[in-house]
This record gives C-alpha cells, sequence and structure tokens, in this order.
C-alpha cells in the first residue's frame, strides 16, 4: 500500500493534471516461469496496492524478464554498438540474477524489432547460490546444526553474515590469484551468535584460532566454481540448440557484475562467440527493458512456446490402443471410448502476435445442446494422440451452447487458440448461426 502511495505521489509530481488510472500503462516483468495464477496474484496485489482501479484492468501489461533484457540489450546496441550485429543475426541474452538465470536467442529485425529462436532455458544458479556455497562452507567449519540453529532462531543475524561475506569477499573476487589477499572471518565480530549454538570439540578448536575462519583464493573459488559451471552449461546448451550463428552474447542481471563470472564466460566462449558484452547498468537490464517495452509493444514479434497447447475428446477405442492407468477409457453404451488429444501447436514453436491455430468440431450425439472444449498443456515432447494425465493440466474449459438440436451432427464449430501478446483466447465459433463465445488466459511463455 505504501508503495503504492509513493509511486503515484511521484509520478503526479511530474506530470501536472496526470489522471493515474487513465494516463499511467504499469508494465510489470516477472520470471519467465511464473505461470497464470502467479500474473493473476501480481494483478490482486496492484489492486491492492491502488495502483489499479480493478483487478482486471487493461492498464496493465506484462512481459517476461528474459524479454526485456533482450530490449534493453537492443538498445544499447543502437546507442553504442551500431553494426557489431547485422540485420537477421542472432545474439544472445544471458540474465544472472539473485535466485535464477535465464536464457534466449534472439534475431534482430529491421525497424529495432525481435524475434525469440530458442526455447528460453534457466536454472536455480544465481548470485544467491554462491552465497549458499559460504554458508556449506562454514557448516563444514562449524557444523551444519551450528548453521541450521542459526537460521532457525536469529535468521537475521545469518543475513548480515552473509551480507558481510558479500561486501568484504563475494563482489570483489576476480579469479585472479595475484590480486588475492587471504581474509579472516572473524566470527566474534561479523556474528558472535554463532559461538552459542557450536559443539563443544568445534568450540574447543575455534577458541584456539580466537573464531577466526582463514578463507583462501581456493576456499572462494570453491563458492563460485559450482555455480558457474552450470552457467557454462546453460550456454553451451543455448548454442548447441540453435541453427544460428551467435553474433554476440550479453551478460546482463546483478550476478553479471561478477568479473570472475565474466572472466569465465570468456574464457569457455570467446572463440564461439567473440563479443562478449556487459553493458552498462547491467543490474538496471530488465527494468529499463520492461519500459522500453511498454513504450513500443511492437517491438516483440513473436515468442516461442514453453507448452504444447491443445483439447481432448473421445473417440472408439480400438485394437492397440493404450490401456494403462494413465489413459482414461469409459463405457458407453456397449462400447469403450478413449480419451485423445488433438494438439493445436507444439512446445518451441515460434508463434507471432495474435496467431490463431484452429479446427472444426460437432457433437459426439445428435441431441446434444452443448459442446465443452477442455484445454490443456504439456511440456512432453513426446506426445501422442491420447490423453495422458501424468504429463498434461488443465489451462480451462470453454462450454458453448448448441443449438438447432433437429440438425443433429451436422452442426459444426471451429475451436481457436489465439496467442496474444502474454495471453491465450480460445474460442468458440457456430458455423451454423455464427455466434461466437471466447475466454481467456494466461499465456505460459519461454
Amino acid at each position: 500500500m505504501n508503495l503504492g502511495k509513493l509511486i503515484k505521489e511521484t509520478v503526479t509530481t511530474r506530470w501536472d493534471g496526470l489522471r493515474f488510472f487513465e494516463h499511467v500503462l504499469l508494465v510489470i516483468s516477472v520470471p519467465a516461469e511464473f505461470n497464470d495464477h502467479a500474473k493473476d496474484t501480481m494483478r490482486k496485489c496492484l489492486y491492492n496496492a491502488g495502483l489499479t482501479d480493478s483487478k482486471e484492468s487493461k492498464k496493465v501489461e506484462f512481459t517476461t524478464e528474459p524479454e526485456a533484457a533482450a530490449i534493453y540489450c537492443m538498445r544499447n546496441l543502437n546507442e553504442h554498438d551500431k553494426g557489431m550485429i547485422p540485420i537477421n543475426a542472432s545474439f544472445m541474452v544471458v540474465d544472472c540474477g539473485g535466485g535464477t538465470v535465464d536464457l534466449t536467442m534472439r534475431k534482430l529485425l529491421k525497424h529495432n524489432k525481435l524475434s525469440e529462436i530458442t526455447e528460453r532455458t534457466g536454472d536455480y544458479c544465481g548470485g544467491s547460490y554462491v552465497d549458499r556455497e559460504f554458508l556449506k562452507f562454514l557448516s563444514r567449519k562449524l557444523g551444519q546444526s551450528t548453521i541450521n540453529m542459526l537460521r532457525e532462531n536469529n535468521y537475521n543475524q545469518m543475513q548480515y553474515m552473509i551480507q558481510q561475506f558479500c561486501q568484504k569477499l563475494k563482489f570483489h573476487f576476480t579469479g585472479d590469484p595475484a590480486g588475492f589477499e587471504p581474509f579472516e572471518f572473524d566470527i566474534e565480530d561479523i556474528c558472535p551468535v554463532l559461538k552459542q549454538y557450536c559443539k563443544d570439540d568445534i568450540k574447543e578448536k575455534m577458541e584456539e584460532n580466537d573464531w577466526i575462519i582463514d578463507i583462501n583464493f581456493e576456499d572462494l573459488k570453491s563458492m563460485f566454481d559450482p555455480v558457474i559451471g552450470k552457467i557454462i552449461r546453460l550456454i553451451r546448451g543455448q548454442l548447441s540448440s540453435s541453427k544460428n550463428k551467435c553474433s554476440a552474447m550479453f551478460l546482463v542481471g546483478g550476478f553479471s557484475e561478477s568479473k570472475y563470472l565474466q572472466m569465465r564466460v570468456k574464457e569457455e566462449f570467446r572463440k564461439l562467440v567473440p563479443p562478449i558484452i556487459v553493458p552498462r547498468q547491467p543490474i538496471a537490464a530488465i527494468v529499463r527493458g520492461a519500459c522500453d517495452y511498454g513504450l513500443k509493444m511492437s517491438t516483440i514479434v513473436d515468442r516461442t512456446l514453453k507448452y504444447t497447447y491443445g483439447i481432448t475428446r473421445h473417440r472408439d477405442w480400438k485394437v492397440g490402443d493404450p490401456t494403462g492407468p494413465n489413459y482414461q477409457i469409459k463405457k458407453e453404451g456397449n462400447v469403450d471410448r478413449i480419451r485423445i488429444f488433438d494438439c493445436f501447436v507444439t512446445r518451441g514453436t515460434r508463434i507471432e502476435v495474435d496467431q490463431e491455430f484452429s479446427n472444426n468440431y460437432k457433437p459426439h450425439k445428435p441431441a446434444q445442446t452443448v459442446i465443452s472444449f477442455p484445454i490443456y498443456i504439456t511440456t512432453n515432447l513426446n506426445i501422442t494422440e491420447f490423453y495422458d494425465e501424468s504429463c498434461m493440466k488443465l489451462l480451462g474449459k470453454l462450454t458453448i451452447d448448441l443449438p438447432d438440436a433437429h440438425l443433429g451432427r451436422s452442426r459444426k464449430v471451429e475451436f481457436s487458440l489465439i496467442f496474444g501478446k502474454m495471453e491465450i483466447v480460445a474460442k468458440a465459433k457456430s458455423l451454423q448461426n455464427g455466434r461466437t463465445y471466447n475466454t481467456r488466459f494466461e499465456l505460459e511463455l519461454s
């Protein structure tokens, strides 16, 4: 609530006469992993903070963090490095945040537009995972139970200790042993409460060392290497999955400011991707890119789906069809019917904004007065024609009236999935009378 109040006060002091709910577009950058429920929660938070006049406000646009970062990198090229990446060339964005690392490959098109050419990849290997390695290091010195009790009983002091580690060591580590000086981590000075949680044998040993833990070059390097190793494997995977040559690589996000991360990435990939760039203010890349997206949403011409979309229906079971517990078979009279999956568009497909996928259907029973279309998604790349409850998730259902029962099964319905900016529209149109029904869901993007 206070944040919403501050934002509105700040904006209205800049533009006299501004009507916030009418004139201000809120562009929210979200992690690529956010699903429709998470975005709906964000809408509720915006409304509760007084930033929108309704939860369904049209003055809210979402963009994914990798997408916003890519827009920011494109702007950096236009301002400072014209000609480095020619039109129709591809570049990679490696967004190294605190928690996650996200990678995408984009193609630079005419008129400052971007196309996504690979499915997004990512993992939990951001800068905070170096902090976790630091805690593992301490647990080897002081005992795992000591760190567990500190976390449970003095969480704020544990966070303070981590902050001291970041300020005194993590932020300054370059990976160059020549310029490194061993550091004395003074427990009594930084986190004295740790002493009371140590077991007697450890306490005796630490008292002999005046509660000082020496952190040398190899100790600190070992905290970075598992995390950076994951990032390097992600980059290698993105490069191998793309058919296009990567003309440049951008490192953005707070962790990208790590000199050691930059050095390791350049050592591994400078022969494959000569320009590896850390733009100005990489920590602000997502915020600035999201603002640019709000000013010109047409910058993004297509996106790559991270799910396969389709609907389910039943047909008569026949010899050779599966019968396992994951497949739904129901009996209608003397006939067994199996549930099948009609795929509309597969994971990894590049789709244009507002691209539509359609198919025609007719009622199963002549006297049917309604028809339903259950919409399912799956990440499984080996989809068959059969519904498999072990790997498919219901996105929603669209049910429409089906009048003119006297026409029996000749009543055709066109069902469509339309992929918008960050949402999907399910539409059903009666080809008999032209009546249209639709509903909206948040679009799951890579």
